[in-house]
């Protein structure tokens, strides 16, 4: 019998019921990119905006005194399409300063000038979520308005911080969620480098000796590691560890000095009024990196119209020009994957991320990018501690030197270096993916061997590539000039007496004898039992070997061009004038290889990292003022307990003309100076008018010199007779001592000495 249709109909829905449920749940569960696209862009359409991401910006405005640019911030903001999601905005007034004595009347207008902004900010309409306004009750300065606007309360909550006299395009949100969508939540092109995104046009370079920003038409995203504050979004995660960085920093008394970068100049002048010293400092020891944009025709999605106010003076108007649909002609959604962009560090000088080589063909595609005059420098820091190796690299980019590979065994450490942008060797992954290579077989579990074939086989690859290779331990700092290397046809080989110095010297009779049975021998006589235990590294089994062959290792005595600093009775004042190297025992103790290199002025860059040649001028130069010399005298007289000298003010009518006299002077021996080139450089062969080689300040009484007793001077000790000139004595290391920091190039008859006494019998004083 027949059942009803009604009956028959029920399990009909049901199913068809389930079937469109789990083809919903199945459709939304699909890639956000279409498979039919092109692979090297993902293109956002309008359907991505229902994300099923948690997906929270916060607006954080930052305002003060200025009305007419907080209302055109606001509006602007106001104005921009949210595609129907909750945006809350949070307004930040700062208060205008009440603690000195100004006067009623000035008090009375900054009170009304609040009571205008607050009046203007309630009746401010916000229809995207909610608004929340905090007016403080005192003046905290920019830098707090920054670091205690946000704190974030999940991985998914994301903060837009605009200052009250920006402006943004309509398309800004529009674009940060597609933006964060493709580079936050797809985990492809995912980096935890990535600290934000900058809306404002790029054109500021902090380092002081940086490149000039200059990216192609078709550049429209890069990376690069400077904050942007005329509009930056803010990822949650590196902002929480830097306000824990920041903390730990503040509390232990550091500053956030880098050298060679505008913002150290910022901050002594400022101090702790602006913020960007500290973050830029953050970024910095991190290797984090800021999404830019780059429009052409000077656009940007966000302008800073630079109102008067803390940081300008007078009005200096809009920036770049506004981003609008009207002038809209590209796909501003389209966004190319993480692996295509282009990455910059402070200098604006490209860094490339990601560089591990772990196979034979990535240590191919590798090496031709960092050769330079077909040379590279080859480290190991096997047996090297962290802060020493970041130290040896904190002084490649001292000295501007790029053609290096560091090899290592597998660790975080060696991950964290590619992911800073230098090209690293995974020495386990390497040895382990040599299969059907007969050197597999003598690997074994020694980890001595395994490291002595991995130098051997980098060197046997560099010979293929015909480039030169020295390979240095992390126990050498060496100069630019060195790493040329000799260029003496007739020798391939060289190494060092002192050290583990080795250089091979590219041609095609070095790389018949550096070849696979070579490299196997070198293993073989390795895992001999009778092979001595501390001779067993690469130099020791390669001059053996190629001995047999009738080759010649050429020695290299660093004592020549070189200082061992890995003993206590070095004198370090009294380096040569053509060393290009430092270098010390592997068995050297921290404590005196952290003294040592401190004397030298070449450590703690990895905490300090320089980001600039040390090419730049010294406080104690000829051309120092008076005025100058006698500031640094006295924080010298400071420092070693003595009272400080307390400044008097002498009426205008008496320092005006001494000023105008001071000015004369320093004028007058400044075009003298340049008239003779140099101080210590004669006019000429026929002329017997010389400037003595003896410094201005050396002349007068040093505080460094003095011992004090109760804040007084005593200057008994200064009346011994003087030394001799020609005496010796030891003198404070300056940036120049080692001439291997200034690229250990002479002077033009530095090498010569006068002696005897000059006519007159005393020195003549300018």
């Amino acid at each position: 019998m027949v059942g009803s249709p009604k009956k028959h109909l029920l399990p009909l829905t049901i199913v068809s019921f389930l079937a469109l449920f789990f083809f919903s749940h199945y459709h939304s569960s699909l890639p956000l990119s279409s498979p039919h696209q092109d692979p090297t862009y993902t293109r956002q359409e309008i359907h991505y905006w229902k994300s099923p991401t948690p997906f929270a910006l916060l607006i954080k405005v930052l305002a003060f005194n200025r009305l007419e640019s907080l209302s055109r911030c606001l509006r602007s903001l106001a104005a921009a399409d949210y595609g129907g999601d909750t945006v809350h905005l949070h307004v930040y007034i700062d208060h205008f300063d009440a603690s000195r004595n100004y006067s009623r009347d000035y008090l009375e207008h900054k009170l009304e000038e609040s009571r205008e902004i607050l009046a203007f900010v309630d009746g401010f309409e916000w229809r995207f979520g909610n608004k929340v306004v905090h007016y403080r009750n005192g003046n905290v300065g920019l830098q707090a308005q920054w670091l205690e606007a946000w704190w974030p309360s999940s991985e998914n909550e994301f903060a837009f911080v605009v200052e009250d006299d920006l402006e943004v395009s309509s398309l800004f949100y529009k674009f940060v969620k597609s933006l964060i969508l493709n580079f936050y939540y797809n985990s492809s092109n995912f980096s935890p480098s990535i600290y934000g995104v900058s809306l404002q046009r790029p054109r500021f370079v902090p380092g002081k000796h940086g490149n000039k920003i200059h990216l192609d038409s078709g550049t429209r995203l890069f990376l690069y590691q400077l904050v942007g504050t005329w509009g930056q979004i803010l990822f949650p995660n590196p902002w929480k560890e830097f306000r824990l960085w920041y903390d730990k920093h503040k509390t232990k008394g550091l500053k956030p000095f880098l050298d060679g970068m505008v913002t150290t100049g910022w901050y002594k002048k400022m101090g702790e009024r602006i913020w960007t010293p500290w973050f830029v400092k953050f970024t910095h020891s991190r290797g984090y990196f800021n999404i830019y944009t780059n429009f052409a025709h000077e656009r940007a999605l966000s302008v800073s119209h630079r109102d008067a106010g803390v940081n300008y003076g007078k009005t200096a108007g809009p920036d770049s020009q506004l981003l609008d649909k009207n002038s809209l002609n590209f796909n501003i959604l389209e966004m190319q994957p993480l692996s295509n962009l282009k990455w910059y560090d402070f200098c604006f000088r490209e860094v490339l991320p990601g560089r591990v080589v772990r196979t034979l063909d990535e240590l191919g595609s590798v090496l031709p990018s960092v050769q330079k005059q077909e040379t590279i420098l080859l480290v190991s820091f096997y047996g090297t501690s962290e802060i020493i190796t970041r130290n040896l690299i904190c002084h490649f980019e001292r000295l501007n030197i790029r053609n290096y590979i560091l090899m290592g065994p597998q660790s975080g450490f060696l991950f964290d270096l590619a992911r800073r942008g230098h090209p690293v060797i995974d020495a386990d992954q390497f040895l382990n993916n040599l299969r059907g290579n007969k050197l597999t077989r003598l690997l074994g579990s020694d980890a001595k061997v395994k490291e002595v074939l991995l130098k051997a086989y980098i060197i046997k690859k560099c010979l293929e590539h015909n480039y030169n290779s020295w390979l240095v331990d992390g126990n050498i700092l060496v100069s630019s000039d060195l790493i040329l290397g000799p260029n003496d046809p007739d020798h391939n080989f060289y190494a060092g007496k002192h050290s583990e110095l080795f250089y091979v010297r590219s041609s095609s009779s070095a790389q018949k004898v550096w070849n696979a049975d070579f490299l196997y021998n070198v293993g073989s006589m390795l895992n001999k039992a009778s092979f001595p235990g501390d001779g067993r590294n690469l130099l020791y089994a390669v001059d053996s070997l190629l001995k047999k062959k009738g080759v010649r290792i050429e020695p290299l005595d660093e004592t020549r061009f070189g200082m061992d600093i890995g003993t206590n009775n070095v004198n370090l004042t009294s380096s040569k004038s053509d060393e290009k190297m430092v270098y010390w025992s592997s068995s050297t103790g921290f404590d005196l290889l952290q003294k040592q290199l401190e004397e030298l002025r070449i450590f703690g860059l990895a905490f300090g990292y320089t980001v600039e040649p040390i090419h730049k001028p010294s406080t104690s130069s000829s051309h120092a003022t008076w005025k100058d010399r006698k500031e640094l005298e006295n924080v010298k007289v400071v420092s070693l307990g003595g009272k400080s000298v307390k400044k008097q003010r002498l009426p205008l009518s008496v320092a005006r003309p001494m000023m105008k006299n001071q000015k004369k002077r320093e004028q007058k021996l400044l075009e003298e100076t340049v008239a003779l080139g140099h101080f210590g450089v004669k006019l000429g062969n026929g002329s017997k008018r010389s400037v003595d080689k003896r410094k201005p300040d050396n002349s007068v009484l040093k505080s460094s010199e003095g011992y004090f007793r109760n804040g007084v001077l005593d200057v008994k000790h200064l009346l011994r007779p003087a030394p001799s000139r020609d005496t010796n004595s030891a003198r404070p290391m300056s940036n120049s001592a080692i001439p291997m920091f200034n690229e250990g190039k002479k002077k033009k008859g530095s090498g010569k000495k006068k002696h005897g006494k000059k006519k007159g019998g005393g020195r003549k004083r300018h």
